[in-house]
């Protein structure tokens, strides 16, 4: 069983007195069904629906909501089902495909007497909407593949090493070289398998990294039957379109997202709803140019200038050619990928963002193009610029924004060692896992 992260938060949830029904949502094949399954070890009494397996139990919700009718038709559908007041965890896996499930919420959560999670992976997109949505019923967890200090837990990375790391982290103090090389060893194999948990659980058992990327692009193949299976008819098409031109945005100097890569002479109108539509299905993350550095970023975001990045970026290296996965097991990475680099370091800068619960990403970039910032985090009062180096170059452009009063430090990302310079922090690229 991989460890996740997910296990304190779930904790948490179960032992807090006046909790909601609870809302798992995340991209399908992230580990949400497995980590919930996990959780309902704690329980007397476990009871799971999957509504896309089993999809005549939604039949369970076809008539009044009420409790009392509710458990009449489990009894029904489930005779086997044992409802024990305050020791019994109900999971209603693939909720979306159910929406008088999803109503049902709010009433659960009134009765109180049984604990709720459910789980999604078309959460945020407008499918089979309900018709009376429980607001005020529920509280949400959005889950995404294993991070990078996931995946070091499951190939059997200590505590004290990580410790040890997040120590140098902190006072901003040179790594030991050999720790050091492990480490980007360690990164580089992330970039290549990435986060999909049975992806993970594949490589840390032995297999070989051929059969990994078959898994990976039988994901990718299985995303593609979902943008079929769940995109409104005029969106569908276009928003496969955008998804797979993600290799190719990234493989530009400009990384900014360009709907006439995706096709000749294409244009927001045509192709902004399908954005929309990748992002509500947890497939992309989008990062915003702001015209200033001030917090709170959202103010400033400037809505038609973005980037557009994969969830994770093991299914961003399995869109290229097989050959990246190879080099990324070579010392000569850098060397080999050439310009390919700047755009790949920065999508693994932004799944390391995303997944420590970043959900809004921003950068800096002047028209002119004198002046660039890959990411921007906002604590609430100060925006932290962080500029991402494919090697130990100068970075002009940090320089200047740490002469501003209203930027307190800001962190550059390489691929060495770790230092500091009066507000600059330098450190190499995996501790982005601490940002």
């Amino acid at each position: 069983m991989l460890r996740r992260k997910i296990e304190s938060k779930l904790n948490n949830w179960k032992n807090n007195s006046s909790k909601k029904c609870l809302l798992i949502r995340g991209a399908r094949q992230v580990g949400k069904t497995t980590s919930v399954r996990e959780f309902g070890k704690n329980y007397n009494s476990f009871i799971e629906i999957n509504f896309l397996k089993t999809p005549e139990l939604s039949a369970i919700f076809s008539g009044n909501l009420d409790i009392k009718t509710l458990l009449l038709n489990f009894s029904l559908y489930l005779p086997e089902a044992d409802f024990i007041p305050n020791e019994t965890l109900i999971f209603l896996d693939e909720i979306q495909e159910c929406p008088n499930a999803i109503t049902s919420l709010k009433f659960w959560m009134e009765d109180g007497r049984y604990d709720i999670i459910a789980s999604g992976s078309m959460m945020g997109i407008d499918y089979k909407r309900p018709t009376s949505y429980p607001v005020g019923s529920i509280d949400y967890i959005d889950m995404t593949p294993m991070s990078f200090e996931e995946f070091l837990w499951a190939k059997g990375i200590s505590e004290d090493v990580l410790h040890t790391l997040l120590g140098h982290f902190r006072e901003q103090t040179k790594i030991p070289d050999a720790l050091n090389d492990k480490f980007f060893s360690f990164l580089r194999e992330y970039m290549c398998i990435g986060g999909m948990p049975e992806v993970i659980a594949m490589y840390v058992s032995g297999s070989s990294i051929s059969d990994c990327y078959k898994k990976q692009t039988a994901i990718l193949n299985d995303y593609r039957y979902d943008i079929a299976h769940y995109a409104s008819s005029d969106v569908k098409i276009k928003a496969e379109k955008c998804y797979f031109s993600l290799p190719d945005q990234l493989s530009k100097e400009n990384h900014k997202f360009k709907y006439s890569v995706v096709e000749k002479g294409g244009n927001a109108r045509k192709y902004e709803s399908s954005i929309e539509w990748l992002l509500g299905a947890y497939l992309v993350i989008s990062c915003n140019n702001v015209s200033r550095m001030v917090s709170p970023l959202m103010s400033v975001k400037i809505d038609d200038n973005f980037r557009i990045y994969p969830t994770d970026i093991g299914i961003l290296t399995s869109m290229f050619d097989y050959s990246i996965k190879k080099t990324l097991f070579t010392d000569s990475f850098d060397k080999a990928m050439g310009y390919l680099r700047g755009g790949l370091y920065e999508a693994l800068i932004a799944d390391m963002l995303y997944k420590n619960g970043h959900d809004h990403l921003y950068f800096r970039k002047t028209e002119q193009g004198s002046f660039e910032i890959e990411f921007l985090l906002d604590d609430g009062i100060n925006v932290i610029p962080v500029e991402v180096k494919a090697g130990n170059s100068r970075s002009r452009s940090l320089d200047n924004a740490l002469k501003k009063d209203n930027i307190p430090y800001g962190y550059k990302l390489i691929t060495g060692n770790a230092g500091k310079d009066g507000k600059k922090i330098t450190l190499p690229l995996y501790m982005a896992m601490f940002l």
